[in-house]
């Protein structure tokens, strides 16, 4: 089960006139949010375990997070943003024996002890363009103003790929929709990130009537699955991300379409299986890592139904020859499903 809570906002506004209107302008926001994710695995018979493998044990494992999002204005249209973390806990089976790990709130590495973490610190510029003002909401990550329907944002500095990109309506945050990685985010999508699912990096989005177009580069792992980053961004993930959107009926859909490219130290499995075979050992991906590339696609599609319904469908691919690099060991994957929508405050 899951629970997450506001613990509430403390805003100054100040009035200020845009477009011959008066709006209430922010310059600071402080929000925070409690979250506990407690799940349970019954026995199972499993002949074939391995180091890796789920645990055929029957257990409990709980994960806690408490985040501080605190914003500032710096000035018109530009403001930075930071979320000290608070971290508890453990997935099941340390996070291991799932592709589609069953907690988006679990990360590949756990701890009894609480400890603490800086997952998001970053800049945002919103460039106005013109077309029809619009209210931006006080909320996690986002100070209240104004701003053009026509725009161009740039951000840059530490926090997830995946606040940006393959955003859905109905699927996207574990503390407010659904939990498995799978889900929540396409689950071939093998995006930058440290062990708990950040980086180091920056994008552009220029959003024009009804399209926009996003793109990025991010910093990848030092190695697979690493807790450290590559800062000397000698290995990067290239992202672009095209979007429409529409109405049907009167109810707001979106279609998104992602493309990117990993490229860093990396092994190709038949590498590692050759020279196994060759010496008669287990294979193993690290002794044969050399700099190469690998790339995927991502179709996210959302359709609202009627107000708080909708329906999602996430389609991904990506080149299972090599290994996976920072997210996770999916290579297809098909996602969909009507839902309500119930999402808390977005992170971007």
């Amino acid at each position: 089960m899951a629970a997450c809570s506001a613990l509430g906002a403390l805003c100054a506004r100040a009035e200020s006139s845009a477009s011959d209107q008066t709006v209430s302008e922010q310059w600071w926001s402080l929000h925070g949010q409690l979250t506990n994710v407690t799940q349970f695995q019954p026995g199972f018979h499993s002949p074939y375990q391995g180091q890796n493998s789920l645990d055929p044990h029957d257990h409990v494992d709980e994960t806690v997070d408490i985040t501080l999002y605190a914003g500032l204005r710096l000035w018109r249209g530009g403001s930075i943003y930071a979320n000290p973390e608070l971290d508890q806990g453990h997935g099941l089976s340390d996070t291991l024996g799932v592709a589609g790990f069953t907690s988006g709130e679990a990360y590949k590495v756990g701890s009894n002890p609480p400890y603490m973490r800086l997952p998001r610190a970053f800049f945002r510029q919103v460039i106005d363009l013109g077309g029809a003002p619009e209210e931006v909401a006080d909320g996690p990550n986002q100070v209240a103003g104004t701003q053009t329907a026509d725009r161009i944002t740039l951000t840059a500095g530490k926090f997830a790929a995946v606040d940006l990109f393959d955003a859905n309506r109905y699927a996207h945050d574990p503390r407010a929709d659904f939990l498995n990685w799978a889900v929540i985010e396409s689950g071939a999508f093998d995006y930058a990130a440290d062990a708990w699912g950040y980086t180091y990096g920056m994008a552009a989005e220029w959003k024009q009537s009804w399209w926009s177009v996003r793109a990025g580069v991010f910093d990848l792992s030092e190695f697979p699955n690493s807790k450290e980053l590559d800062h000397s961004f000698s290995q990067v993930a290239y992202m672009l991300e095209l979007e429409q959107r529409h109405a049907l009926w009167g109810h707001a859909g979106a279609a998104k379409l992602l493309g990117w490219l990993n490229d860093a130290e990396m092994a190709s499995y038949r590498d590692a299986v050759r020279l196994a075979e060759e010496t008669g050992t287990a294979a193993n991906a690290s002794f044969v890592r050399k700099r190469q590339t690998r790339g995927g696609l991502a179709l996210n599609v959302e359709q609202e139904i009627v107000p708080n319904l909708g329906v999602f469908l996430r389609l991904s691919t990506n080149d299972g020859r090599k290994e996976a690099f920072d997210f996770t060991d999916v290579n297809r994957s098909v996602a969909t499903r009507a839902t309500t929508s119930r999402r808390a405050a977005s992170a971007s």
